[in-house]
């Protein structure tokens, strides 16, 4: 599993989004700018990150078990359940 840069600090997080909420941009295809980063944190269900390059690679996300964004780098995420998450951003 990716991790952190210890130099990076939290800044801001999203509200948390349920099955019906999520927003259309997360579950296709998006990325965050440039030297930020972010951690999807699950707190109810399963949830599919997908990281589109430079290579594919599906995580399958549950409660204690987070997906780290890298900067700039394109992915998107997919429900296999009803879900709680939110997302935390640092740089």
């Amino acid at each position: 599993m990716k991790e952190l840069p210890k130099s990076v600090k939290s800044y801001k997080r999203t509200p948390e989004f349920s099955s019906e909420s999520i927003p259309q941009g997360l579950l296709r295809a998006h990325k965050t700018k440039e030297g930020t980063w972010g951690k999807i944190i699950l707190l109810k269900g399963s949830l599919r990150y997908r990281i589109l390059e430079p290579e594919i690679e599906e995580i399958d996300l549950s409660p204690g078990k987070y997906g780290v964004v890298e900067p700039a780098i394109l992915h998107e995420v997919e429900p296999l359940t009803e879900v709680s998450f939110y997302v935390e951003f640092y740089r």
